[in-house]
């Protein structure tokens, strides 16, 4: 088990009150499935990602990232965390202009203090992982928005995470390249191991997740289908059980 999110409830000061975002959330994500979650926006769906991410702390409950319980680690702890063990692709690939792919992967793993030769084999395995090793010496205004955004999966992945936290992937590519950036997140979760959560307001491609819950209006329910389906290792969501779907706050 490589993410789990345990009765996680969090709130933000609203006026005079405090608004509710999370509520004894509690879902897990086995290491090698990829979970999809959907909603409108405002339901509460970048919170979950920004507490998994440890960005943001909750109230209250647990966080657990590969084994380790995060409500135990201050700022540092917490920050190296992030750098070993959680990769993140962000909406916009936010790629440095004046570095090529290579080099947008190698800052990433410099940042750890690994050796340069290292860091170099590393970054090759992961364009080429990406289908881009013809691209790595080519910056970013000489890449397509399709690669671009898989430059960015391959930077998220350089440090070798556990858990990979993904915000909307295909929100600036046309259909066809939004479905190839899904088809080789479903594939890389499975090769290399993570346990990807995906937010995504794109339903056209939710067939290549493992399992997929919906945000709405603060509660969180469990989709069936169309995907692969849970199978033994697919994640698990908890809470109380209304019209047959496992029923969470958020």
């Amino acid at each position: 088990m490589s993410l789990l999110l345990d009765d996680v409830t969090l709130t933000y000061p609203d006026g005079d009150g405090r608004l509710t975002a999370l509520d004894a959330v509690s879902l897990t994500v086995p290491a090698g499935t990829l979970t999809a979650v959907v909603g409108p926006s405002g339901s509460g769906k970048s919170s979950l990602l920004a507490v998994a991410a440890t960005l943001v702390t909750p109230d209250r409950g647990r966080v657990v990232v590969a084994g380790t319980d995060t409500g135990t680690l201050g700022p540092a702890a917490k920050a190296e965390l992030r750098r070993g063990r959680i990769g993140i692709v962000f909406q916009q690939p936010n790629l440095l202009p004046s570095l090529s792919a290579l080099e947008q992967l190698q800052v990433m793993a410099h940042l750890s203090g690994r050796r340069p030769r290292a860091v170099r084999d590393r970054a090759l395995e992961l364009l080429d992982a990406v289908d881009l090793a013809g691209q790595a010496h080519r910056r970013p205004h000489q890449l397509s928005g399709g690669q671009r955004q898989r430059v960015n999966i391959a930077r998220a992945l350089m440090n070798e995470p556990a858990v990979l936290l993904v915000d909307e992937p295909t929100s600036a590519l046309d259909h066809e390249r939004g479905a190839a950036v899904m088809a080789l997140l479903a594939r890389l979760t499975e090769e290399r191991g993570t346990a990807t959560v995906l937010v995504t307001h794109d339903r056209a491609h939710l067939g290549r997740a493992d399992r997929t819950v919906t945000v709405r209006d603060g509660r969180l329910t469990e989709e069936a289908g169309p995907g692969p389906g849970p199978g033994p290792g697919a994640g698990t969501v908890t809470g109380p059980v209304v019209g047959g779907a496992a029923d969470l706050t958020v």
